[in-house]
């Protein structure tokens, strides 16, 4: 039996991925052009700081759509629960700062994962062989 094909997103993980052997990616998303106010629900201000330094810098990359924008804000209001416990004395826990750290790889936030995350909305280029081998349907004919 043939091995299945490994997903893009583990290729990635792991480096092997390859540009010219991915498809075009599966939901377009629409982006974020402004910066929005932060929610409501962040819970100090050290969270809504972060949202405000963070969101801009996604926006101008095209990393921010509509639907991550509740990512963003849980993002934010771990970074200010994070902040609120130094402040304290206190030391996060490691699941704590875990989390934060998958979303700031999420975002492209970490020097490695800013080379895996690449803006949306570009256009892929067309591969001019992608019908090769394929029987012309009737209305190309």
């Amino acid at each position: 039996m043939p091995t299945p094909k490994r997903p893009h997103h583990l290729k990635v993980v792991a480096g092997t991925a390859r540009p010219d052997r991915e498809g075009p990616p599966l939901v377009q998303l629409p982006l974020v052009d402004d910066v929005p106010p932060p929610p409501d629900w962040l819970p100090n201000v050290h969270a809504v700081k972060e949202w405000q330094r963070v969101a801009p810098i996604l926006i101008a990359n095209r990393l921010l759509t509509t639907a991550a924008l509740s990512t963003l804000g849980q993002m934010c209001a771990i970074h200010g629960k994070v902040i609120q416990l130094w402040n304290a004395g206190e030391t996060p826990n490691s699941a704590l700062m875990a989390q934060y750290r998958a979303f700031a790889n999420d975002f492209g936030l970490t020097p490695v994962a800013s080379g895996k995350v690449r803006p949306l909305g570009e256009g892929h280029a067309v591969n001019e062989f992608s019908g090769h081998g394929r029987r012309p349907t009737k209305e190309s004919d």
